[in-house]
């Protein structure tokens, strides 16, 4: 790795306070960009490059079957890289100054019903074991809070208080924000805290969640944990953490909370990522206008 990527990496970790998910995602990006320079024997570094040159890759991910979204996410990363240069005073104009993005489609994310996720909390919890305790906690403090499967994964044993009914959810860039604990999530917080205390051992100590050998969770194992349990109450194709995000906030929605609310507890940084869950209340609004209205049986 040179210098400059080092720097940059530093960069990333010190001054933007990034997850180290997304630094490695940033620098993947950029050391991509730096092979298809390579191998396209152009012979031009990354402190030299031209627009030219990303349009090349651009029309090079494009062809090779990359998604667009998937595409601007990788120009996205080099944006930063760049940003970063202009910032050190290695270049003096960026070379992604005119570039746009590409043209996604926007798909709207289908949540879970109440139906369905009532086909899930309508089970007793008594008598379950460790794991599965865990997992049924794990779904429910997905739907009550809302938060990201980074945060679930991350949170600190300090940060779930029991006794205010409050948890301290760190999300992106280091932002704190405070969640309140509805009381069925509290009783099922004190059952998952007393069989947690039973494990023979206890690794990653300072983590609330944790795998029956004590160690924290990872990505991929509350992914499948999450598409594993909805398989059983829901045809849907998408079954994951990020739809039970969009659950939480559509349900609120639909139950009368606002906008500014919603974006408080799903630590949105602007209002304007809040209002994609608007899509999804509106079918709902439209389902309930036509079953309802009489002109609708005409």
């Amino acid at each position: 790795m040179t210098s400059i990527k080092i720097a940059f990496r530093d960069y990333l970790f010190l001054e933007k306070n990034y997850s180290l998910h997304t630094q490695k995602a940033y620098c993947d990006d950029v050391d991509a960009f730096e092979n298809f320079l390579s191998e396209s024997s152009c012979g031009v570094i990354l402190e030299k490059v031209a627009y030219v040159h990303i349009r090349a890759w651009v029309v090079f991910l494009v062809d090779s079957g990359v998604a667009n979204v998937t595409v601007n996410r990788k120009i996205a990363s080099l944006k930063a890289f760049y940003k970063f240069l202009l910032k050190t005073k290695e270049i003096t104009i960026s070379p992604l100054v005119k570039h746009r993005a590409l043209k996604v489609s926007k798909n709207i994310q289908i949540p879970f019903s109440e139906t369905e996720m009532n086909g899930l909390f309508g089970e007793a919890f008594e008598g379950l074991v460790f794991e599965e305790l865990r997992n049924k906690l794990m779904i429910e403090m997905f739907y009550a809070t809302g938060m990201r499967r980074s945060e679930l994964i991350n949170l600190k044993t300090k940060d779930v208080n029991v006794s205010s009914a409050a948890i301290k959810v760190l999300g992106k860039r280091g932002k704190e924000r405070i969640v309140p604990m509805l009381p069925a999530l509290a009783n099922l917080i004190k059952r998952y805290n007393h069989e947690r205390e039973r494990l023979d051992l206890i690794v990653d100590v300072e983590y609330f969640f944790l795998t029956d050998k004590g160690l924290k969770l990872s990505q991929s194992f509350v992914y499948r944990t999450i598409n594993s349990y909805f398989s059983n109450v829901s045809e849907k194709v998408k079954k994951s953490p990020h739809v039970l995000r969009h659950t939480f906030a559509t349900h609120m929605l639909n139950n009368g909370a606002d906008l500014n609310s919603i974006k408080e507890l799903l630590g949105h940084s602007s209002l304007a990522s809040t209002q994609v869950y608007t899509n999804s209340s509106l079918s709902e609004l439209k389902k309930v206008y036509k079953d309802a209205h009489p002109r609708s049986l005409r």
